[in-house]
């Protein structure tokens, strides 16, 4: 069917407006991390939150008050998680994994290539966005918690950056 009623229509145009409004609000008001580059709890939290957007706007069973609190649970446990992993290197360990070697000193590290799941042509990929025409070049390419790949070219300066980095 292409058209219902006009009460469709203006539920969907007033509840969109307001469930973006409240969306938007919790947003600022849980702060820069909550739109972060995002972990994969973040993912989770994002995908959700859109789920309950699309829901409160279309289904005309979930009244706009279920779907403000719907988006306050999801963005409070998402608060939750980061302030507990902030403050619990286990908790942390638990929901984030760490950076990873996947090429340092000129070699290929194999096993953490395959463990991690990364082809060498993403890494070559990666070295090439980062205006890098030869791997003699680079001292280590890092796969970062959030999925990106991290090229660190070869330098005289005596500041690491890979002291956090698993090996």
């Amino acid at each position: 069917m292409f058209f219902n009623s006009w009460d469709n229509i203006w539920r969907t145009l007033i509840v969109g407006v307001l469930a973006y409004a409240a969306l938007v609000l919790l947003l600022r008001l849980s702060g820069k991390r909550t739109l972060s580059k995002m972990n994969a709890f973040d993912l989770i939290v994002t995908v959700a939150l859109g789920s309950t957007l699309a829901t409160t706007l279309l289904n005309k069973k979930v009244a706009l008050a279920e779907g403000f609190t719907a988006f306050f649970i999801l963005i409070m446990l998402q608060y939750i998680v980061a302030w507990s992993s902030v403050r619990s290197d286990g908790f942390k360990r638990l929901i984030k994994s760490d950076p990873k070697l996947i090429f340092y000193q000129g070699k290929y590290l194999k096993e953490n290539i395959i463990k991690e799941r990364v082809l060498e042509v993403e890494i070559l990929q990666a070295a090439r966005s980062s205006g890098i025409n030869s791997m003699d070049q680079v001292e280590a390419v890092v796969l970062e918690t959030d999925g990106r790949i991290s090229v660190i070219k070869k330098s005289v300066s005596e500041t690491n950056t890979l002291t956090s980095v698993d090996k």
